[in-house]
């Protein structure tokens, strides 16, 4: 009993959600699009809820909580930092990091020096 009272909440809940996500695109849609664009007319919500679900198929956003791939996607590269070395460790984060310390020294000794390029 319990299970399908859950269910139909978040059944619900996911009906009231689509369509509170819809009605924005449609109002969004009937304000900018034809005082952006000339030939754009407004449209209707059953359009805007086309529209959202072709933007969904087309950029697959709204994932939720939820990916794919799951959590050992990042675990991988956390268990190969900790296989590296600490001389390993350094000399990754000089070749990621390096430019950025360089660009920010030379900022520094900029500071220091009045911004008067060695004058």
């Amino acid at each position: 009993m319990f299970s399908r009272l859950r269910f139909a909440k978040f059944f619900v809940l996911i009906i009231v959600g689509v369509s509170a996500l819809s009605w924005v695109v449609m109002m969004l849609w009937n304000w900018l699009m034809p005082a952006l664009f000339v030939g754009a007319r407004s449209i209707d919500f059953l359009q805007a809820l086309g529209l959202l679900a072709l933007s969904k198929i087309l950029f697959g956003g709204m994932h939720g909580g939820r990916h794919r791939h799951g959590h050992g996607h990042h675990h991988w590269r956390h268990e190969r930092w900790e296989k590296l070395s600490e001389e390993e460790r350094e000399k990754f984060r000089r070749g990621m990091f390096g430019h950025r310390r360089h660009c920010s020294d030379a900022r520094r000794s900029d500071q220091v020096d009045g911004g008067k390029d060695g004058q």
